[in-house]
C-alpha cells in the first residue's frame, strides 16, 4: 500500500524534483555520499527480515565522514536506497522494496527541517518513488506460485468473521460452499490462466453465495455482483433480453479483468478487495484523506472505509481460512454439487425456452439453469450460443426448424414528466413503487433534486403488466361500456383523472392504449364507465384552477369548506403540495 502512495506522489513531485536535483548538484557537500558502516547495517537488516542472500559488498566503496542530525537521517535513508539497488540487481525484488520502505520511513520521521533540508528530503523522496516504479515495471503483473497466496493475518477482525461463519451464519456458508461445486472448476481454470491467486475463486461466496441470479439492493447482479456500469465497462452485455452479469463464464472473465486492473493500481490484494467492493475511487479518496504519503498496508485504511467494506475484506480472508481448514471447523469438503454437463449449439432464430422444451423434451428448468443470462426465457433475434444438456444436440438440431418464433416482451416501465411542485415521494406513491426504486432506476442521488419538466422512468407494476397484456381477455359489463370523452386540461395527470373518475390509472391507460403516463393538453381520452358518475360529480362539485400563492387552507377558507373535506375530495393530505395550474374540486 505504501508503495502505491509513493507512486501516486511521484508525479506530484516530478517538476519540483527536477529543479531540486539541479540545486543539489551545486552543493559543496554531496548528499549521496554514503557512510560505509550504515550502508552495511542497512543491507544486513533488510536481509535478515526478508531471509534473502545479500549481494557482495563493493570493496572499493569509501566511507564518508560521520554526520549528525538531519544529515545523518538522510544518509541512513540513502544507505537503504543503495541496498535496495543491490537487491534489485540480484533479483531480490521483495527485499529491494522492503529496503525502499525503510528508507521512506526514515525521511518522513525527520523533524526540524530547514529550507535546504526540505528540498533534499523531496529529492530523496522523488528518487525512492522512481525506483519503486522501476522495480514494479520490471516484474510481471500476475503473481505466480507460492507468491500468489493471499496471506491471512491473525487479527481480531478476521477472527470475528470466522466466528460468524462457524456460528450463526454456518448454514449460509454450507449452502454457498455446496453451490460452489457447480462453478469452481471453471473459475479456477480461468484464474490460473490469468496468473492470479487461486484464493480469489472464493470471492463469489461472500458476494453472492454462488447464486448466479443474486441481486443486491444496489442492483449488483450475478456470481461476481457487478453493477450495470462496471459490467458494461468490462464487456458484459445488458439489454432487454440478455444480462451477461448472470452468465457465469463471461462474468468470471470480467471479474478477472477488473481484479487485474485493481492489482495493477494498488499492488496488494486486501486493498484490491476493498476497491472491488466499494470502488477504486472511494479507496483512493480514503488514501488521500490521510494527509500523509506513507501507509504501511491495508489495515491502515481499515477504519476509514465504508462499514460494509470494512467487514468485506476480513470476511473474504475468513472464507479462505475456513476453506483451507474445512475439517478443523467441522465442514465436509466433499459436500459439493457437481458442475453441469452441457453442449453448446448455435441458434439463429428467436424462439422461447418453453417452445424448445416442448419440442425437445428438455425440461424448462434445465434450460433456464444452463442459460441464466436470458432475462425472459427468450433467445435474441441474432446468432446465439445456447447451452443444452449433453447428448441432446442431434435431437435439438432436428427439432429447431419446427419451433415457432416468438416476439420480445414490451418494456416493463412507463415515463412520467415531473410537474411543478411534484416531489419524488408523491410520484412514487402515485405509481405504487418505493422512492428508493425510482432513485435507483433513474440514477438519482438525492430525492430532493428533481426538477419540473424532467422525465422519470417508472417501473410498471405487475398489475399494469397484466392489464396491458394482449393475452388478457375480459368482457366488460354494461355499466363499463358507458364511456365519457374527456379533453385533457392544463395540470391534468393520470393520477388526478383516476381519482376524479374513481378509476385506476391502468384502466385509463388500457382504454386509450397509451404508450406511457404522459398527457398532452387538448388530448382526448375515453373514460370507461364514467358517464353516469361524472354527472353526479359535476352536480355537487366545481372545478377550481390553482393560482400562484394558493394553499389548501386558503382555498378551503375562500369557498367556505372545511379543510378536511377539501383534502378528502381531492385525495390530498396536509403534507401534499399543490402547484399553479393544477385542477382541484370545491363544493
Amino acid at each position: 500500500m505504501k508503495r502505491l502512495i509513493l507512486c501516486l506522489f511521484c508525479s506530484s513531485l516530478f517538476f519540483s524534483g527536477c529543479a531540486s536535483l539541479h540545486h543539489a548538484q551545486d552543493n559543496s557537500k554531496d548528499p549521496l555520499q554514503q557512510n560505509q558502516h550504515n550502508h552495511e547495517a542497512a543491507r544486513k537488516l533488510v536481509a535478515q527480515e526478508k531471509k534473502v542472500t545479500l549481494p557482495p559488498t563493493d570493496p572499493t566503496r569509501s566511507a564518508s565522514p560521520e554526520l549528525k542530525g538531519t544529515t545523518t537521517s538522510f544518509d541512513q535513508a540513502l544507505d537503504f536506497y543503495d541496498a535496495a539497488n543491490e537487491f534489485w540487481k540480484a533479483g531480490e525484488y521483495d527485499a529491494a522494496l522492503e529496503s525502499l520502505d525503510q528508507a521512506y520511513a526514515i525521511i518522513i520521521r525527520t523533524e526540524s527541517l530547514t529550507a535546504e533540508d526540505l528540498q533534499q528530503r523531496d529529492d530523496i523522496r522523488l528518487t525512492i518513488a522512481r525506483r519503486i516504479q522501476e522495480i514494479y515495471s520490471s516484474q510481471t503483473i500476475g503473481v505466480q506460485g507460492k507468491q500468489s497466496a493471499i496471506q491471512i493475518p491473525d487479527n481480531d477482525y478476521v477472527q470475528k468473521e470466522i466466528d460468524r461463519f462457524t456460528g450463526r451464519e454456518r448454514a449460509f456458508f454450507e449452502r454457498s460452499y455446496r453451490r460452489s461445486g457447480m462453478y469452481m472448476d471453471m473459475i479456477l481454470e480461468k484464474i490460473h490462466a490469468a496468473g492470479l491467486p487461486e484464493e480469489l475463486a472464493w470471492l463469489p461466496l461472500i458476494e453472492s453465495g454462488f447464486q448466479v441470479k443474486a441481486l443486491s439492493s444496489a442492483r449488483a447482479l450475478g456470481l461476481w455482483q457487478f453493477i450495470p456500469s462496471t459490467g458494461v465497462r468490462f464487456g458484459l452485455k445488458r439489454d432487454l433480453l440478455i444480462d451477461e452479469r448472470m452468465d457465469p463464464e463471461k462474468a468470471t472473465d470480467a471479474a478477472i479483468a477488473y481484479l487485474t486492473e485493481l492489482h495493477r493500481l494498488f499492488g496488494d490484494w486486501p486493498t484490491v478487495l476493498a476497491a472491488y467492493n466499494c470502488g477504486e475511487g472511494r479507496v483512493l479518496r480514503t488514501i488521500r484523506s490521510q494527509n500523509v504519503n506513507y501507509l504501511d498496508n491495508f489495515w491502515d485504511l481499515y477504519t476509514r472505509l465504508p462499514r460494509e467494506t470494512a467487514q468485506y475484506v476480513p470476511r473474504f480472508l475468513a472464507t479462505v481460512h475456513i476453506i483451507q481448514n474445512m475439517e478443523k471447523y467441522g465442514f465436509d469438503p466433499s459436500d459439493l454439487y457437481s458442475p453441469p454437463s452441457f453442449e453448446t449449439v448455435s441458434v439463429e432464430r428467436q424462439v422461447s425456452l418453453q417452445a424448445i422444451a416442448s419440442a425437445t423434451g428438455i425440461s424448462l428448468e434445465n434450460l433456464r439453469n444452463l442459460n441464466p443470462e436470458l432475462r425472459y426465457d427468450l433467445l435474441p433475434n441474432a446468432t446465439y450460443a445456447l447451452k443444452i444438456p449433453q447428448g441432446y444436440t442431434d435431437h435439438f438440431l432436428a427439432s429447431i426448424e419446427s419451433i415457432d418464433e416468438a416476439s420480445p416482451p414490451q418494456r416493463a416501465h412507463l415515463y412520467h414528466r415531473v410537474m411543478p411542485g411534484e416531489a419524488l415521494s408523491t410520484i412514487a406513491a402515485r405509481y405504487r413503487v418505493s422512492v428508493r426504486h425510482l432513485m435507483q432506476e433513474n440514477n438519482i442521488r438525492r430525492a430532493d433534486l428533481i426538477r419540473a419538466g424532467e422525465v422519470i422512468k417508472v417501473p410498471a407494476s405487475a398489475s399494469m403488466a397484466q392489464t396491458v397484456s394482449p393475452s388478457r381477455n375480459i368482457t366488460p359489463s354494461s355499466q363499463q361500456r358507458q364511456t365519457l370523452t374527456y379533453t385533457v386540461q392544463r395540470g391534468d395527470t393520470l393520477w388526478h383523472l383516476s381519482r376524479r373518475f374513481n378509476l385506476s390509472e391502468n384502466d385509463i391507460i388500457t382504454a386509450n392504449q397509451l404508450p406511457n403516463a404522459n398527457l398532452q393538453i387538448g388530448q382526448r381520452l375515453r373514460i370507461p364507465g364514467a358517464a353516469q358518475q361524472v354527472k353526479t360529480i359535476d352536480s355537487q362539485r366545481q372545478a377550481y384552477r390553482v393560482k400562484a400563492g394558493d394553499t389548501p387552507s386558503t382555498i378551503a377558507l375562500r369557498h367556505n369548506m372545511p379543510l378536511q373535506r377539501f383534502l378528502q375530495i381531492n385525495n390530498l393530505n396536509r403534507q401534499s403540495t399543490i402547484y399553479p395550474g393544477q385542477q382541484l374540486f370545491i363544493e
